[in-house]
């Protein structure tokens, strides 16, 4: 279910931040006004700072935007993991109302892109209505997206129709997959987060649209929000499930006639199994996939659930850890049925941006290293085949069962101690003195033991020869560089 860096979606990203304004209590609807459901949903202000990665000392740029929520529960705003991610400060205004609110974020999945936040004083709210959530709207319905975009300061509401239902990257963390909705209604920036309405209940929140199209949105649909709620019951998210198996469709004769499957549509190749995933050492590479959970799966991955065709792995999206998927596949022309536990594939992350998470890094003698993610890749524009090599491998091959993370050379702050090591920044660390490097963790304390060895040498991929450093002159560089760049701290391994 993991998607590489994703192009051509944009979220509905949060548009200029506001300053506060004081004002009265919120006024109550008037008579013949627009359907209380307006009133429901808020408008978020949002005050946020994102990590430097470049100088990941640095405390990263100031900002903010304009989103949209709305009232759910007793003290619950529902709205998108963009509108909020790394905030600082947040802010909430009712329609019709100029008076703002401070909040709190109560919950995050950056995964399906939703958050849920709380008032600090939800007196003014009590007579606001809660919004409640319909079933996934049917192809060629219309619906209404409620929110403040850009383009005024008041509320808008627009309407669409239902085009399309799929299963399909999220471009926030730009390496999830879910299900999604698209309408033939543009989803702009400040639109995020608001809800999307048919028959009076919520039936979706907007989230991104596309950019190569006019009038094209997407909205999470209902199963994802039910999920999101239903996890966080227990007091913490715990992010989805992965079957940990990649498929490949069957279409091609020739190709089933050698796997000895009939000519009937069915079944799906299994081609790689990723370690220590659900399905390791359940199936192998080779295997053809015939049903999950009692659900045939036809040679494109697809299955009918709920009278839509959608990917197989929607019934795992459905699941919590710990739940079990029946498995029934082909095996050199053996059918083999099997339940398999399904659980979380922390690894995985590698591929995601991540927020609210400080950059970990450490400082040797104006040497930076920092552990590989894709907050960094997209940061620092790896041009080293290596290190590429590396980021692309790192679940696929499993490299993250001996290396925890996979450490990068980043950048050298020139110090006499490094003058003549131009040409190994971007480069991928294998060992330090002999040992090889596991984690950013063991590469700091490698770096700083309690006695100096008399050199340290540090072997990087791709590289003709290793970096030596004389173990005796470090401290002194380490001051220098302190000094010189005003790195308040050498070194963060936490993130």
């Amino acid at each position: 279910m993991l998607a590489r860096l994703i192009a051509t979606l944009t979220l509905a990203a949060p548009a200029s931040l506001l300053a506060q304004a004081e004002a009265p209590p919120i006024p109550k609807t008037p008579a013949g006004a627009p359907s209380d459901i307006y009133r429901s949903a808020v408008r978020i202000e949002a005050a946020v700072q994102v990590p430097d990665y470049t100088t990941p000392w640095n405390s990263g740029r100031f900002g903010g935007g304009i989103g949209t929520g709305f009232l759910i529960g007793e003290n619950q705003f529902l709205t998108n993991a963009h509108v909020i991610s790394n905030e600082r400060r947040l802010l909430i205004t009712i329609h019709g109302s100029s008076k703002k609110y401070p909040a709190r974020v109560k919950f995050v999945a950056h995964d399906c892109d939703l958050a849920l936040l709380e008032v600090e004083d939800f007196s003014d709210f009590k007579k606001v209505p809660k919004l409640s959530f319909g079933d996934v709207p049917q192809l060629e319905s219309q619906v209404r997206v409620i929110g403040y975009p850009i383009g005024g300061e008041r509320l808008s509401v627009t309407r669409g129709v239902v085009s399309r239902i799929d299963f399909s990257s999220y471009s926030h963390s730009r390496a999830d997959q879910h299900l999604i909705v698209q309408i033939d209604a543009a989803i702009n920036p400040g639109n995020s987060g608001g809800p999307v309405v048919q028959d009076g209940k919520v039936v979706g929140v907007a989230f991104q649209g596309l950019r190569q199209a006019d009038n094209t949105g997407y909205i999470i649909p209902t199963p994802v929000i039910r999920r999101f709620l239903k996890d966080i019951e227990d007091g913490s998210y715990d992010q989805y499930v992965d079957l940990g198996a990649a498929t490949f469709p069957l279409f091609n004769p020739a190709m089933r006639k050698s796997l000895k499957m009939e000519d009937n549509g069915l079944g799906v190749l299994v081609t790689d199994v990723t370690k220590t995933g659900a399905c390791d050492g359940t199936l192998e590479p080779g295997d053809v996939l015939l049903s999950i959970d009692g659900h045939d799966v036809d040679s494109g991955g697809q299955i009918l659930l709920d009278g839509e065709k959608v990917d197989l792995n929607e019934v795992v999206e459905r699941k919590f850890a710990g739940d079990t998927v029946a498995l029934k596949w082909q095996r050199a022309g053996n059918v083999i049925a099997k339940e398999i536990a399904l659980k979380t594939l922390p690894p995985s992350r590698m591929y995601a941006i991540q927020y609210e998470k400080k950059p970990r890094y450490t400082v040797f003698a104006g040497l930076v290293f920092q552990p590989l993610d894709t907050n960094l890749f997209a940061a620092s524009k790896f041009d080293d085949v290596n290190v590429r090599r590396l980021y692309s491998d790192y679940v696929p091959k499993g490299l993250f069962t001996e290396r925890q993370d996979i450490v990068v050379l980043t950048r050298i702050e020139s110090d006499p101690l490094n003058s003549q090591l131009g040409g190994f920044d971007g480069l991928a660390v294998d060992k330090i003195n002999g040992t090889m490097v596991k984690s950013l963790k063991q590469a700091h304390e490698l770096l700083n033991p309690e006695t100096a060895p008399d050199y340290f040498v540090i072997e990087l991929f791709g590289a003709n020869r290793p970096i030596v450093i004389p173990g005796k002159d470090v401290a002194a560089a380490n001051e220098r560089v302190r000094r010189t760049y005003s790195i308040e701290r050498l070194s963060n391994l936490t993130e």
